[in-house]
């Protein structure tokens, strides 16, 4: 059978039937841009906490459209910005409370699709990392002991064979194992939570570009949604509005899923506790074992497009397939000769400073949520709720985590922002190959491109 290209991901086994586009001029107390998990979430604690707002989400194509229905599917406490930054500006006691605060927020989606009946495929199976020579193995432990230091519980180091007692992959040196981590179908997750938010009245406008967001307005081709209070929640697709341009880089990420495979051969394999899978090389991969039995892979096989250009609806280069193809059978030879599915890609949103942020403007009504750097899916989650907080005026706890308020510089103009990101990613290339023969450090390739780019 012939590998599907592109049609948005392999999560969506059919293109859902879009809604209703925005027949005209409306008014609302709250317009949301953007319905993918930033703008569902927010849209759905804004109206269990007051249910007589008056909430409208404008959507380009469909909900899930974007990253939150291409992603890996992790399901993880990871943080969604620079930790050593954050302390700097805001002090490490407020950077270890959001670090906690994000590791709950794991169990807080889990319990609300549960809750609402949103089926997502979830299974708690913890986070394993595995290092494959001895320079990843260096910065893997080195992770271990920054994330015991800020906050994270249940971390463990895993010898090669403790790690291979849960997945078998080829040349482990090292593992690591951190408990606050689902594997979920993120195409369920994010139609389930539109499905949810309708039911509680909120309504959503599909096939609804906006182009301008101004104090008060929302503007569409379709008409404008005047309310007091505009929250954007774009991500990657940010760059396309109208004078946001260099807010957030859309880094691109691809993915392939495998056709499903036999028992017998995931017996050779393990992986009997579902957990995601990562490792520490500089072009890092990210894995899950679906539900039906498929091994989904990501990595960042063509990082940026020239002037922050959009992929056509997921369809990826055939380089891309052959090179995430390789990858996993590097890392799983087991897997060579199993057929490859389908391959697509999504661009995620990357501040100048890797750190994600959560801010309304009390003056103007306008808000935003986002620049995950590829760590969204439960961070979406938390700002959703601290969106919620903001927007109805409480101060509480998430309020005052050091993303709230937090904004980064805009990235270079062109041809800058092209080179250094694509500079930057051959450098990790050379860093891998330099390491793959054997260095017991990081390559000092890498660190310079650490340095250039700012990246922590």
């Amino acid at each position: 059978m012939a590998t599907i290209n592109g049609a948005v991901s392999h999560w969506f086994t059919e293109l859902p039937r879009p809604r209703p586009a925005l027949p005209g001029d409306r008014d609302a107390d709250v317009c949301i841009v953007g319905a993918g998990y930033t703008g569902l979430w927010t849209a759905y604690y804004l109206k269990k906490a007051d249910p007589s707002l008056r909430i409208v989400v404008l959507e380009a194509r469909f909900a899930g459209f974007g990253a939150s229905g291409r992603n890996g599917g992790w399901l993880s406490g990871l943080a969604p910005g620079h930790r050593g930054l954050l302390a700097k500006k805001y002090g490490r006691a407020n950077v270890v409370a959001w670090q906690q605060t994000l590791n709950a927020a794991v169990d807080e989606v889990i319990d609300v699709a549960a809750h609402e009946g949103i089926e997502a495929d979830i299974v708690k199976g913890g986070n394993l990392e595995v290092a494959r020579n001895p320079s990843q193995a260096r910065r893997l432990r080195a992770e271990a002991d920054e994330d015991r230091e800020w906050g994270t519980d249940g971390i463990e180091l895993l010898t090669a064979a403790e790690a291979a007692e849960r997945i078998r992959v080829d040349g482990l040196v090292l593992g690591m194992f951190n408990p606050h981590c689902a594997r979920i179908q993120p195409a369920k997750l994010a139609r389930g939570l539109a499905d949810v938010v309708e039911r509680l009245g909120v309504t959503i406008y599909e096939q609804t570009p906006v182009t301008t967001i101004s104090p008060g307005r929302a503007e569409t081709p379709r008409g404008v949604v005047r309310a007091p209070i505009v929250l954007r929640a774009t991500e990657g697709f940010t760059a396309r509005m109208r004078g946001l341009r260099r807010r957030w880089l859309p880094m691109n990420s691809a993915m392939i899923a495998t056709e499903p495979m036999s028992d017998d051969l995931w017996a050779t394999i393990g992986w009997a506790g579902r957990e995601t899978l990562g490792d520490l090389a500089h072009g890092f991969f990210y894995a899950q074992r679906t539900a039906d039995n498929r091994i989904a892979i990501g990595g960042r096989a063509v990082p940026y497009r020239y002037a922050s250009r959009i992929d056509n609806d997921g369809a990826v280069g055939a380089d891309t397939i052959t090179y995430l193809t390789g990858v996993l059978n590097t890392a799983l030879p087991q897997t060579r000769g199993v057929p490859i599915a389908h391959g697509w890609c999504g661009v995620l949103g990357v501040p100048r400073d890797w750190s994600a942020g959560v801010s309304l403007d009390p003056a103007t009504g306008l808000g935003e949520a986002g620049g995950y750097v590829g760590h969204g899916v439960t961070a979406t989650n938390l700002a959703g709720r601290t969106l919620t907080d903001l927007v109805l005026k409480r101060s509480t706890p998430l309020t005052a985590l050091p993303w709230v308020g937090h904004h980064s510089a805009t990235w270079e103009p062109e041809p800058l922002r092209w080179l250094g990101v694509r500079g930057m990613y051959t450098a990790y290339k050379l860093a891998d190959r330099h390491e793959d023969g054997g260095r017991a450090s990081t390559s000092p390739i890498a660190v310079i491109a650490d340095a250039i780019a700012r990246r922590p």
